[in-house]
């Protein structure tokens, strides 16, 4: 086996279990760090096969201290919403195995197959890519599982909004006396929670960013049932956070375009975006450095900050 760097390196017990869900007579023949998660180490293994071909697969390990508490619980639910879009005609990896207690590997793990396609940060092609994900995001709304996956979890509340430095205060003050209303009624619906470029692979033919289409979704961990507000509003804040808050105002629009139902309500709707931009606020740090590492090195934390502020105002300003 040869590893692309030393951070590829595939732990021995790890090895020996992921080798165990192999077919007879393959063995893993390289091992790959894919970079941009936050929580969680990534390998691409390429697997060779009995005719002499080869094939890919995905391995997550938790390692980091701070994230192995809640490694059980995400790897599960990964792992059950994996099984749950089978036959929902949604670009998913397949599951193929998981030890969500490291009770055979050094980490708690989740080996899934893998899926072509790259994430697609630049500004270059947006207006093609917002289209193609909304209809991506109605197509993952669309679906019925055969089991409700659990409810969703708000990620912020008004005491624990973390106004940045220089922002609008009125503004602010007035998104969290928003999100301190009691969460608006809504009809349920197949969440992925966290639907965003970083999150989306593309496969976009040079030199034309028009012909882009989408080839997986990833990272199905914090799948939930609630309103498709809250999954376009997170969609949304991830736009305006990396291209600028109009695209984040245009994706709910173009969701509807693509025969997304939103709530009829303007102050409903006000509620579910408000919320995610201001839990937003809390991780800023964290969103933006895998940005950086993708490539996108002026997204500073600062910048991201301002960028949060101008889209929250915004809202206030076009839906308050």
């Amino acid at each position: 086996m040869t590893n692309h760097d030393e951070a590829a390196a595939v732990r021995p017990l790890t090895l020996a279990w992921v080798s165990r869900h192999l077919e007879v007579g393959e063995r893993i023949v390289r091992t790959d760090a894919l970079h941009g998660g936050i929580t969680a180490e990534m390998r691409r293994l390429t697997v060779g096969t009995r005719d002499g071909s080869t094939r890919d697969l995905v391995l997550r390990s938790f390692v980091d201290p701070f994230y192995v508490g809640h490694a059980e619980d995400w790897l599960n639910r990964e792992a059950d919403a994996l099984a749950l879009l089978t036959g929902a005609g949604v670009p998913a990896p397949g599951l193929v195995a998981v030890d969500p207690t490291a009770a055979h590997c050094e980490y708690p793990s989740l080996l899934m197959t893998h899926l072509a396609g790259r994430t697609v940060l630049d500004d270059e092609g947006l207006e093609t890519r917002v289209p193609l994900l909304a209809r991506q995001l109605v197509a993952i709304h669309a679906w019925r599982p055969a089991e409700r996956p659990r409810d969703y979890v708000a990620l912020t509340t008004a005491d624990t909004v973390v106004t940045p430095k220089g922002a609008d205060a009125a503004a602010w003050a007035a998104a969290i006396d928003v999100i301190r209303r009691p969460a608006p009624p809504y009809e349920g619906r197949f969440l992925h929670r966290d639907f965003q470029p970083g999150n989306v692979l593309f496969d976009v033919p040079p030199p034309r960013p028009a012909g882009a289409r989408i080839t997986g979704v990833v990272d199905w961990a914090a799948t939930s049932w609630g309103p498709a507000d809250l999954d376009v509003a997170h969609c949304s804040t991830n736009l305006a956070l990396l291209h600028g808050p109009a695209w984040g105002l245009r994706f709910a629009e173009a969701y509807e375009e693509a025969g997304g139902v939103l709530a009829a309500a303007a102050d409903e709707r006000l509620y579910w975006r408000v919320r995610d931009g201001l839990a937003c606020s809390e991780e800023v740090q964290l969103v933006a450095q895998p940005w950086r590492k993708a490539g996108r090195t002026e997204l500073t934390t600062r910048a991201v900050e301002q960028r949060l502020d101008a889209y929250v105002t915004a809202l206030m300003d076009a839906l308050g």
